[in-house]
């Protein structure tokens, strides 16, 4: 029997399409509360907007929202980052198997999956399991098909960033749960080439709001759309499952280049049967209430009764491995983290680094100025955003990182 519900609404008008958020107890900010109104006002959105409790100020659409949309699709909510997601796995290792040092550790994984943007964070010689992986999976062949019908979208940079971090609030972590196993955790998405097609078709869906004879008003000009028939809809459809795929795809490959570093400098160990990967960035088609919906999770983890997702908290707090009960009011989603609240920006401003280090003391991790923006205190207490979506997961697992690599 399904919990009842323990969502707010948060639009002010009856007319209005209703907002559902699990906000008990988590801050929402003013912008993030009115772009939500921007987005629940385009008519081909509904029956509602579901607000997961990390919500905060997304760029095009809010992060932390599931917009369900009918014969419609709006790139900019699905965002740059196609197809970001975690992956996780349990390990037979334990606590007392890991050295006392973890920093060796921590380097050697560092170099075997490429971290950061730019130059620094591809590879220049694909390792020869990444090749294997890239040649058999059909990418290459699936996205020059793409580039045929758009010339912008380039594809050099496929086959050296498959398998790499990328920057900002990616991550790999080592983590230790109440049974003190170890776990491997890490959060990555379609990188450079994900972020070119996403680029590519919102400024697409822009020209083509000017086009239309008759059309929906957007209140915003990010929240531009491709209605159900047209060529650009189709086209991006097959771009964004190809981002998705290759967003999977790409946390498989660092998984097993992160397991093959440690099986070298840790004792043997097995994979346990425990494993996740999930997108939390995506759109698919979705049966809810007996109508086909386009499910936007911007930012949200599909939690449907049973399935496993991944909530993480920030480099210094702890994350959770979920169950979903399958709440219909939240479209079957939970939230996809704990959920910025401060910008990159108020976060270099206002923390220092002896902050830094004192909440991050427990863990093997970077302690620079360069990662002060994903410091703790930039994000949400994790509990409380645990708390306020008790009706839409279950806890399975709770971890603590030990070890964690920022991009």
């Amino acid at each position: 029997m399904q919990t009842q519900s323990q969502f707010e609404l948060l639009h002010a008008e009856d007319s209005a399409t209703p907002i559902k958020g699990w906000v008990h107890g988590v801050p929402l900010e003013p912008q993030a509360h009115e772009q939500l109104r921007n987005i629940a006002s385009i008519p081909f959105v509904g029956p509602w907007v579901a607000v997961m409790p990390d919500v905060h100020l997304g760029k095009g659409a809010t992060v932390g929202s599931v917009i369900p949309t009918r014969g419609a699709i709006i790139p900019a909510a699905v965002g740059v980052d196609i197809g970001c997601g975690m992956a996780a796995v349990r390990t037979t290792l334990r606590a007392s198997d890991l050295p006392d040092d973890l920093g060796p550790l921590r380097n050697s994984i560092e170099r075997s999956v490429p971290v950061g943007n730019g130059r620094g964070g591809e590879h220049w010689k694909l390792p020869d399991g990444i090749e294997t992986r890239v040649a058999q999976s059909g990418l290459v062949q699936r996205l020059d098909a793409i580039q045929q019908k758009h010339r912008k979208i380039r594809t050099d940079k496929l086959d050296r960033q498959i398998g790499t971090l990328g920057g900002g609030n990616h991550f790999i972590e080592l983590c230790l749960d109440e049974s003190d196993a170890v776990w491997v955790m890490l959060h990555s998405g379609s990188r450079g080439t994900g972020n070119l097609i996403g680029s590519y078709f919102i400024e697409r869906a822009r020209e083509e709001l000017g086009k239309r004879v008759l059309g929906f008003h957007v209140p915003d000009k990010d929240l531009a759309f491709f209605l159900q028939g047209e060529p650009l809809f189709d086209d991006y459809v097959e771009a964004v499952s190809w981002a998705q795929d290759y967003a999977r795809e790409n946390r498989e490959a660092m998984m097993a280049r992160v397991l093959h570093e440690m099986r070298h400098r840790l004792p043997k160990f097995q994979l346990e049967k425990m494993a996740v990967n999930c997108h939390h960035n995506y759109v698919q088609q979705e049966m809810h209430g007996g109508v086909d919906l386009l499910v936007t999770r911007k930012g949200a983890v599909s939690a449907r009764a049973g399935e496993l997702g991944i909530i993480p908290g920030s480099m210094g707090a702890k994350s959770f491995i979920v169950r979903g009960l399958g709440n219909a009011d939240s479209f079957h989603s939970c939230s996809h983290g704990a959920g910025r609240v401060m910008s990159r920006t108020a976060a270099r401003a206002q923390i220092t680094l002896a902050q830094h280090r004192q909440a991050t003391a427990h863990v093997e991790c970077r302690k620079d100025a360069g990662v002060i923006d994903e410091s703790p205190a930039a994000y949400k207490d994790i509990d409380a955003v645990m708390a306020a979506q008790s009706d839409l997961v279950e806890i399975v697992h709770t971890l603590r990182q030990v070890v964690c690599v920022k991009g």
